[in-house]
């Protein structure tokens, strides 16, 4: 691979978006309240709100930040301000991979474009009702950024562990810790993204794939980690909506930490190490099924091992990154209080026993940042 020369520090910049759905707080089922809860949100200058393809779907967006800690300000800001709106507009806003019950078709978003990915997905999309966590890291040169690209896909499946929060259909618990993960794996093209040598070879791929009709256009990847079509960001979309905005922020600064490490790998000539196909998406079906507490398997040596394993494997990787940043200790002490109190995902199996409502309800305030207490339900 031809040497690349890096103009501007990678890593230098953080976004995130979160998807989040709207729920009644009786039912748990989706309502579709998108429009007036933003109309009812007063969003800050450093963060915004808008719409997503369902009617029952909101979206935020953080502004150009420095740090995980500044993303997390403005998540947890926005987080406290829908959750009001929504409340008092009759529904509870939910940080969930998917649905806790959905027995009626999603109602589209207004616009041509959700029409024509409607119309091109057919019954795939029009029950397609999942919310995602989005982390971009500033990456300004897009040849590094393509090739950092390659440096994430062993780490996919241990942030989704990380993220897991779908355990339950139709208030079920169904095995499995993110059935978004499932999901979206049914879509065509799904997965990690393709080994790529610059951001050449990358365009190539998606219109390779964009051509044979399994993504609609150069916007529409259902790609685990992307280029990001808008900004000079690597975007890593592998994440569940998580249940807190302090979870967001350790996932983000590990983000970053991988970024930062593959960008110098980069420019010192290293190339990341090739996975085998069927070994990371042994990997990723793995954590899907068990999310953060069970058995985790190692796409680089394709052997079994645990997610706390892999987890040290990747705090071995991005320390330096994280040491450099100032954040090591907060996203140490962030991954210490998730493994205690677990995943949203072991939330809501936590809480199913009560019955949907209650499920949602717990999800509510863990996404408002409320305690228990606060929030008016029995802890669990």
């Amino acid at each position: 691979m031809r040497s690349i020369e890096i103009r501007e520090e990678a890593g230098a910049t953080l976004g995130v978006e979160e998807e989040f759905l709207l729920l009644d707080p009786y039912t748990a089922e989706p309502v579709d309240r998108a429009a007036q809860v933003i109309a009812g949100c007063k969003a800050d200058a450093g963060w915004t709100v808008q719409p997503e393809y369902a009617e029952s779907q909101v979206e935020t967006a953080t502004g150009v930040c420095v740090s995980a800690e500044q993303v997390g300000g403005q998540l947890a800001e926005a987080r406290a301000r829908l959750s009001a709106a929504a409340d008092e507009r009759g529904a509870l806003l939910v940080a969930t991979g998917a649905p806790v019950v959905a027995s009626k078709p999603l109602t589209l978003a207004r616009g041509e474009r959700y029409a024509r990915i409607a119309d091109h997905y057919g019954a795939m999309f029009s029950d397609y009702l999942c919310c995602g966590l989005h982390v971009h890291v500033g990456v300004p040169d897009r040849d590094v950024a393509a090739v950092v690209l390659n440096h994430f896909t062993p780490w996919l499946p241990v942030l989704l562990a990380l993220s897991a929060n779908s355990p339950l259909r139709q208030g079920r618990d169904e095995g499995y810790a993110s059935l978004r993960a499932l999901t979206q794996a049914a879509f065509p093209a799904a997965g990690p993204p393709p080994w790529v040598e610059s951001a050449a070879d990358y365009d190539r791929h998606l219109a390779r794939v964009v051509e044979s009709g399994a993504f609609l256009d150069e916007r529409i990847t259902f790609w685990q980690a992307r280029l990001s079509p808008h900004l000079p960001t690597v975007e890593i979309r592998v994440a569940d909506s998580v249940a807190t905005a302090a979870d967001a922020q350790v996932i983000t600064a590990l983000c970053r930490g991988i970024a930062v490490a593959a960008a110098a790998d980069v420019a010192a000539g290293v190339p990341a190490p090739r996975v085998d196909p069927k070994a990371i998406s042994s990997a990723l079906w793995t954590a899907a099924r068990h999310g953060l507490r069970g058995p985790a398997i190692d796409p680089l040596t394709q052997t079994r091992t645990t997610v706390r394993g892999q987890l040290a494997a990747l705090l071995r990787r991005v320390r330096p990154a994280l040491a450099e940043f100032g954040e090591l200790a907060a996203v140490t002490t962030g991954l210490a209080d998730l493994f205690r109190r677990g995943t949203g995902a072991d939330l809501q199996r936590r809480t199913a026993a009560e019955g949907p409502a209650a499920v949602a309800r717990a999800l509510a305030a863990r996404t408002a940042g409320l305690t228990a207490v606060e929030a008016g339900y029995s802890p669990v």
